[in-house]
């Protein structure tokens, strides 16, 4: 039997009564529900704009303010400037700024390093890769100083550049006087075939930091050929040898930092390694 409320909405004995009673009750609801989600869509749409609104907003100054302390430097410094060793400080800003758009670098230790003090900073360098200049830069990037590298030619057209760059002579009087000076250098282990091992490290540049009193810290590098991400990791400074004197105390030492540095990699876990034509678009990056 039916009951009295549905009784009141579908007239009986009307033919097509069910129907259109059916079809009103429906139009009713659906107006209803829609003036009523409207009005939700309406004040939530609006609530959502505001925050898409703040949001770029944010980020919009986030990428300004960056962009500006990035570029600070380079304008406030000379088109000219060089320092003791012919390093050219607008150079090498204008170099990190493009090499930004292409690599996505993060260093970790470097607070391990000097704030003001002199370091020798060892580096794995595998093959084909360009490891020292690329560790270089991140690290200066790191701590807002300059940042020498050991290797550069001894020619007049690329030893000019490498020069400009923060290139040092491969010999110890050369990096001796940068690191009583206070200066950080990278130097690279020779180059080595595969990504966990450490090649031979020029045990006179230890030596020289030896005869500084300068200490000496074990970088591990990885990245990734096919995409932007790449890593320096610091470790602590290697000891140096207690009791040793001359080239006796310089092998042990490189010989511990070699220890040090594959030490460091096996934590980093595997990695893959780039090579110079990481520079070109859709390419991996280079040594770091």
């Amino acid at each position: 039997m039916m009951n009295d409320s549905l009784a009141n909405v579908i007239p009986l004995g009307v033919p097509g009564g069910v129907d259109r009673s059916l079809r009103s009750v429906s139009d009713s609801v659906r107006n209803t529900a829609g003036r009523t989600l409207g009005r939700t869509v309406t004040r939530t749409g609006g609530l959502l704009t505001e925050q898409i609104g703040a949001a770029v907003g944010s980020i919009t100054d986030a990428a300004t303010a960056g962009v500006r302390a990035a570029t600070r430097r380079l304008t406030e410094e000379g088109t000219d400037l060089t320092d003791d060793w012919g390093r050219d400080p607008a150079l090498v800003r204008r170099i990190m700024l493009l090499a930004q758009l292409r690599w996505d670098v993060s260093t970790g230790g470097d607070q391990r390093l000097p704030k003001r003090k002199g370091a020798l900073i060892v580096v794995n360098a595998p093959r084909f890769t360009l490891t020292p200049i690329f560790t270089a830069f991140a690290i200066s990037e790191a701590l807002d100083r300059p940042v020498r590298y050991v290797g550069r030619p001894d020619d007049d057209l690329l030893g000019a550049l490498g020069r400009r760059l923060g290139g040092l002579l491969d010999h110890p009087d050369e990096v001796a006087g940068a690191l009583r000076a206070d200066e950080l250098v990278v130097l690279g282990a020779d180059h080595s075939s595969g990504s966990r091992r450490v090649g031979a490290i020029d045990h006179t540049i230890v030596g020289a930091a030896l005869a500084t009193g300068t200490r000496v810290f074990p970088t591990a590098t990885s990245s990734n050929p096919f995409g932007r991400h790449a890593r320096v990791e610091i470790g602590t400074p290697t000891r140096s040898p207690k009791g040793r004197r001359g080239p006796l105390a310089e092998l042990e030492l490189a010989d511990r930092l070699r220890h040090d540095i594959a030490g460091l990699l096996l934590e980093m876990g595997d990695i893959n390694t780039g090579t110079p034509l990481d520079w070109l678009p859709g390419s991996g990056i280079g040594a770091h």
